[in-house]
């Protein structure tokens, strides 16, 4: 059938604008088959009012590329058309592609997760989070699955938890995590309760990018005959039970402070504190009503991480006698906190970056597990390659292997307690603050964060001590440890030319010195290769993925760059370590690295922009 005229004139219009440099071949590419391909045809009229009215900017930004799945799913900006956009089209694309994957397993039934097909789904507090809910649930319905849906806020681990509870085959969370309000996206999940790893993922990619028709059914009509049923309170009592079962007993003296930040926390963590024995817990007015344009929290931008998120909450801890700030992402899968720094009535609050909190978690897991004499041979811990070798110390002072090989997400760490063993694993920690203890999910937790920072501080407190005192006593006793990072934005399909060239330079002529200290080996994990100053080379034995780490002369001391999987930046962590020599050198030593740090963030901000 021949195209008509107004998509002929509109094809027209997008082979000039990549004439004159307005846009992207890329994003022709995807622009046509959105104007001529009949699965597009309900978006052709909102794509035509773009083109006539040479909206350029905004269609290279919504079609340069097909939208990825990254280290969390299919993140990005909500966009009614586009496809490098989170809408009705790249959603649907998404669930009928996992559900088309897993029925091209049904010929192969030993390959089946679960003998029934069936989807576990929940939503977060963002803007259309319940609408791609609620299509994605009638997606899956009409391919056969039968949904739990979870028909309110919710949490991730909450989701994990529900796909493990029920048996499912497979989980979808609506979520964009921390992302900025005009985000969103899928988490898709495997019935482990655990994000898609290989080879299951590259596999959903191939289902999704040949997603031709989305079968689909009404919300209602799922509801009606069945095929999409509620379970919003059977997992809430469920999971709350599981998620006790990770607590420790010991004092309850703790008056808690805690935010949601705008999101699904609220829903889950003060009620999980109160059945642990937490009677003093108290929700931040401000930050209490679930909102997903965040508008009570600094840049709008509801993320744990931010130091700037409990400036507000500090202040009126102070007033209420707080103990312990604790707050939680969106989605409730990340936890931060502050607290103050010494037991005096006056004392400064500081808040604890993701590396000192999964530190002082580790510690406090194992020292209670030591106590209860729970601590087994081959027990173990799991952290990431970024995260601080704090943890690893730590764990090693217990007696305690720790699997810490491992790339960016979370995705590997629960993989990695199916492969290790679940029965021998105690804790496992990013230093994007996630956090897990406990068998009941296969995701970072927030909320078990929560209740596990709850107890230690209440523990510390009848000692006579604050958090940061006893992180204090950690590094005295394993040498000083910090940690920080540069983030630079890199939008567009020109912030991925730019970071693909960065990663190349590095690659292929890493700098001799960072901040006067000379580069020892890199560590290329793409490649798989070690390289040394002197130009010799070893084999790398790890994990595949696209990051370099610079190891610094000094040791303890490197530099580790990734391009992020969720989000249009670049990542550069800084390591930074030296030994202490008594007591009376910790604050020495403490400024001696931060001084280190921050002469390699200044070079490395200077060369990454």
């Amino acid at each position: 059938m021949p195209a008509s005229p107004d998509v002929t004139a509109a094809a027209n219009l997008v082979a000039e604008a990549v004439r004159q440099g307005l846009l992207t071949p890329g994003a022709q590419t995807h622009i046509t088959a959105w104007l001529t391909e009949p699965r597009y045809a309900e978006y052709l009229p909102e794509l035509l009012e773009h083109i006539d009215r040479g909206d350029w900017k905004q269609l290279d930004n919504v079609f340069w590329t097909i939208i990825p799945f990254g280290t969390g799913g299919r993140r990005g900006r909500m966009y009614p058309i586009g496809s490098n956009a989170i809408n009705d089209r790249t959603i649907g694309e998404s669930a009928q592609g996992l559900a088309n994957y897993i029925l091209s397993l049904s010929q192969h039934p030993a390959r089946l997760p679960s003998g029934a097909l069936s989807c576990a789904i929940a939503y977060d507090t963002r803007h259309r989070s319940r609408h791609f809910a609620e299509w994605c649930a009638g997606i899956m319905a009409a391919n056969g699955f039968t949904v739990y849906f979870l028909d309110d806020y919710r949490a991730t681990p909450q989701l994990s938890f529900a796909v493990r509870h029920f048996g499912c085959t497979c989980g979808i969370m609506v979520t964009a995590s921390h992302n900025p309000p005009s985000d969103n996206a899928v988490k898709v999940y495997w019935s482990t309760g655990g994000q898609v790893l290989p080879p299951h993922d590259a596999q959903i990619i191939e289902h999704v990018m040949q997603c031709d028709s989305i079968q689909h059914i009404p919300f209602d009509q799922g509801l009606q005959q069945g095929k999409i049923q509620i379970v919003t309170e059977e997992i809430d009592n469920a999971f709350e039970q599981a998620a006790l079962k990770t607590s420790w007993p010991g004092p309850r003296d703790c008056r808690i402070l805690f935010s949601p930040l705008h999101g699904v926390g609220g829903f889950v963590v003060p009620r999980l504190l109160r059945a642990a024995g937490f009677e003093n817990v108290e929700v931040f007015p401000a930050h209490a009503k679930p909102d997903g344009d965040f508008p009570n929290v600094p840049g709008h931008v509801s993320n744990p991480e931010n130091p700037r998120v409990f400036d507000a909450m500090i202040e009126y801890a102070k007033t209420t006698g707080a103990d312990l700030a604790l707050a939680t992402d969106p989605d409730c899968d990340r936890m931060g906190c502050a607290c103050p720094k010494t037991t005096s009535p006056d004392s400064p609050w500081g808040t604890l970056n993701g590396n000192q909190l999964g530190a002082l978690l580790t510690d406090f897991v194992l020292s209670q597990a030591k106590a209860a004499g729970r601590l087994k041979p081959n027990s173990y811990i799991i952290k990431t390659l970024v995260t601080t070798e704090l943890t690893r110390k730590i764990a090693e002072s217990y007696g305690v292997r720790c699997e810490g090989n491992l790339h960016v997400g979370f995705k590997w760490i629960a993989g990695t307690i199916d492969q290790c063993g679940p029965d021998l694993f105690l804790f496992g920690t990013e230093e994007s603050h996630g956090y897990l203890s406990g068998q009941h999910a296969r995701d970072k937790d927030g909320a078990v964060a929560c209740l596990l920072m709850a107890e230690m501080a209440a523990y510390l407190k009848a000692k006579g001590l604050t958090l940061h005192q006893r992180l204090d006593a950690l590094l005295l006793q394993h040498g000083v440890f910090l940690e920080d990072q540069v983030n630079v934005q890199m939008e567009g399909s020109q912030g991925m030319a730019q970071m693909e060239r960065l990663m190349q330079e590095l690659r292929t002529s890493p700098p001799s010195k960072i901040a006067d200290v000379r580069v020892a080996t890199v560590r290329d994990y793409q490649n798989l290769v070690i390289r040394a100053s002197d130009g010799s080379t070893q084999p790398l034995s790890a994990p595949k993925g696209n990051m370099l780490i610079l190891d610094l002369a000094i040791p303890g001391n490197a530099v580790a760059i990734r391009p992020s999987g969720t989000e249009p930046k670049i990542k550069l962590y800084l390591f930074g370590a030296e030994p202490v020599s008594g007591a009376g050198d910790l604050e020495d030593a403490k400024t001696r690295v931060q001084n280190r740090l921050t002469s390699l963030k200044e070079q490395l901000k200077q060369w990454a922009t």
